[in-house]
């Protein structure tokens, strides 16, 4: 009997950490209907047409934490929501984007679920749950689903979607060192780290790649007058203006020559090898609508090389290989080009392929003419003929580079004035000096691909990706500032706004995203609700900002996740019994604490979790903190203050005028006084409320004691109309 299909209610996307997880998830609402009433192994056939279809299935281990582990759980019995999960998990890793994180968790309502999946792109994970969801109903109706153009769809959007590789390596580098990244636009552009310690990558880029040295890598002919003042050998060459004039110059350099743009790059326009007056001029006629201008070089004997150089330092090397056909009697030179060059599946047109397909472009038709050949002549069985001398950069050679060429490589990016250049470099022999073999630098290129190093189709890969980091992160820099993330279900943009307050007394320049606006250093930039995703995001990527003060409230954090990805310091003040989110779903105390929670979980092994003792639930995060916990309390003699005192931790408290801070046996007294000297009552606990956790973050932050009394003092004098703060004598 037919089954009625799983309705997808609603798609919520987390960008940043969650209840769920610390990762970025697409979280599907979904309702199963009569299906709640057939686990899998109550479904005729399911097991079988389910397994077939997707054999990758059985490397989920699932709870039971072993190969095969889903597919065991499938055969006793589990809901359609866990095994849509599972699904649009191997149909992303099927697509080339694995994640690895999922979760399907029931509510409150019989038959209602929420699908929880991580994400690189929530679009893509999106349709990935989507077509889960069409998959698992097929399998459980006996209808047909072609697996085959489901992954290739997926494969296809993330590849429209997502980082290019050599942006994603970088990206990913950085992450294995633990410093955070935000993309900043829907290309490759990506901030590392946060606020006044960031930097910023474009493809391989950076913030420190200078416009003048770009501008000079793309004019071939300065590059080279440049590099030859330096003492790199770079092969003889002019600009000329004309045919006539080309023809001049290959004779005054001696042929056969190189014909190219002047600042083209790609290898677009480029004709090597040329001998005759008829292949100058075709080639002319080509190369002057690639540039500005035309240029005839030497020829270079060898072969083509592209060495990486990161920071002054070679990290990575590949040798091009020319690509030929052989003939077989039958086919045309066109079909031998796609029946034994295009069809390695190393070549394609997207950016995760190594080689390029090869296209019978202007440069391909005159190597066939020289040969003798065009596009349809049929090659006599056996006989080679040569296709493509340059683009084929893909074998790893980095080993076996000579110290002195490695040396010229380095030398040539920092005369340009490249960070990170790709140097294009034609020897016979890579092992030994160029002063050896005539070899030269033919080229510097700004923003060089990374592809072939990562995945070369010869060789070993190289680790491109963290050399880029460490160059732009030296000394196990992290790109971190100070991140102060405040949550609870009653929070308080005054709170926010104190421990700003004393942050810039301690001589930083903090930015702010609270419930009341945002704020840059004390100026008031935007009026209104700033707790969402995006608002609290502008101050992370502003690079003056030196510490960032975040207010998330609980409904923020269920929505859209946090806006970072760790914290110095975590604060928790509240977690009302009687607050809920039914509209979310959250509607009971365990699921509004698994949200506030993850204020807590996110906190650095550095850092500390800020939590008010008051609050048993809030208490009871305690344990789940990386970093210290520092509480507070509005009674000295609280007991859980007194033990984690005497165990010599730091708690805040409130004794009448004074904020205590306490450690071990030690106490200081702060007691702030306005401008008049007067000392400042705490007439309502609302007051202590904010006082109390922003006293125990700037402590937990290192801020002196006297700037902490300061911070106090003149805050309370420029907010001497808020109900609660009252001078006496």
């Amino acid at each position: 009997m037919r089954k009625n299909p799983i309705e997808i209610l609603s798609f919520t996307d987390l960008r940043g950490p969650n209840m769920w997880s610390y990762g970025r998830s697409v979280e599907a609402l979904v309702d199963i209907g009569e299906l709640e009433q057939f686990p899998s192994n109550l479904l005729p056939g399911f097991y079988e047409r389910l397994s077939q279809w997707l054999p990758g299935l059985v490397e989920h281990e699932c709870s039971y934490e072993e190969r095969g582990g889903f597919l065991r759980r499938l055969k006793e019995g589990t809901w359609t929501p866990h095994i849509m999960e599972h699904v649009a998990l191997e149909l992303q890793t099927m697509a080339g984007i694995p994640v690895g994180f999922g979760r399907a968790r029931e509510t409150s309502r019989s038959g209602l679920y929420k699908v929880v999946v991580a994400f690189r792109h929530e679009q893509v994970t999106r349709m990935a749950i989507v077509a889960a969801r069409d998959l698992v109903m097929a399998a459980i109706n006996d209808d047909g689903f072609d697996v085959a153009a489901c992954v290739k769809e997926l494969h296809d959007i993330a590849d429209d979607l997502l980082l290019g590789p050599s942006t994603a390596c970088i990206v990913e580098a950085a992450h294995q060192r633990d410093i955070p990244s935000i993309r900043l636009n829907d290309g490759n552009l990506v901030q590392l780290g946060y606020g006044a310690a960031q930097r910023r990558i474009w493809t391989a880029e950076t913030d420190h790649t200078s416009a003048i040295a770009e501008g000079i890598s793309r004019d071939k002919d300065l590059t080279k007058r440049l590099l030859s003042s330096c003492g790199v050998p770079v092969p003889a060459g002019r600009i000329v203006e004309s045919i006539e004039d080309a023809w001049d110059a290959a004779q005054d350099i001696g042929l056969p020559v190189v014909l190219k743009p002047v600042d083209a790059n790609h290898g677009r326009g480029v004709f090597v090898n040329l001998s005759e007056r008829h292949e100058i001029e075709a080639a002319y006629r080509v190369a002057v609508d690639e540039g500005s201008g035309v240029m005839i070089e030497g020829f270079i004997a060898g072969d083509e090389h592209r060495l990486l150089v990161v920071g002054g330092q070679l990290v990575a090397a590949a040798r091009g290989e020319v690509s030929a056909v052989t003939g077989d009697g039958r086919q045309t030179v066109a079909q031998l080009i796609e029946s034994q060059i295009n069809s390695d599946p190393r070549r394609g047109i997207t950016q995760d392929t190594p080689v390029n397909r090869v296209r019978i472009d202007s440069a391909v038709t005159l190597e066939l003419k020289q040969q003798g050949y065009t596009a349809e002549s049929v090659i006599a069985e056996g006989q080679r003929v040569l296709i493509q001398r340059m683009g084929n950069v893909t074998t790893d050679i980095t080993d076996r580079v000579h110290p002195t060429v490695a040396a010229a490589a380095a030398l040539a990016a920092k005369v340009v004035g490249l960070d990170i250049a790709g140097i294009d470099l034609v020897t016979t022999d890579i092992t030994k000096p160029l002063a050896q073999t005539g070899g030269a630098i033919v080229e510097v290129n700004a923003g060089p691909g990374l592809l072939m190093h990562l995945r070369p189709a010869v060789g070993e890969a190289r680790p491109v990706g963290p050399a880029i980091v460490n160059h732009l992160f030296p000394d196990q820099a992290d790109g971190r500032i100070p991140v102060i993330g405040i949550s609870g279900t009653n929070p308080s943009p005054m709170l926010a706004r104190l421990v700003a307050h004393m942050l810039q007394l301690s001589g930083r320049m903090p930015g702010v995203a609270c419930s009341d606006g945002l704020y840059f250093d004390k100026r008031r930039v935007r009026i209104g609700d700033c707790t969402a995703f995006d608002a609290a995001q502008q101050v992370l990527i502003n690079r003056l900002v030196e510490a960032a003060v975040i207010e998330s409230s609980a409904r923020s954090i269920a929505i859209q996740g946090l806006p970072y990805d760790r914290c110095a310091v975590g604060i928790v003040t509240s977690l009302d019994q009687d607050f809920r989110m039914n509209d979310l779903w959250i509607d009971s105390t365990e699921l509004v604490y698994r949200v506030l929670r993850t204020q807590i979980d996110v906190v650095l092994k550095t850092g500390s979790a800020v939590l008010n003792a008051d609050d048993p639930h809030v208490l009871e995060m305690a344990e789940l903190s990386d970093g210290e916990v520092v509480l507070y309390s509005t009674r000295v003699d609280h007991p859980a203050i007194l033990a984690h005192v005497a165990d010599g931790k730091r708690a805040v408290v409130a004794s009448g005028a004074e904020v205590r801070l306490m450690q071990g046996s030690t106490v200081t007294s702060l007691a702030p006084s306005t401008a008049k000297g007067q000392t400042v009552r705490l007439i309502e606990a609302q007051l202590l409320s904010v006082w109390l956790p922003a006293v125990a973050a700037a402590w937990a932050l290192g801020v002196p004691d006297h700037v902490i009394r300061t911070g106090l003092s003149t805050f309370a004098a420029d907010n001497v109309s808020v109900q609660g703060v009252a001078a006496i004598a």
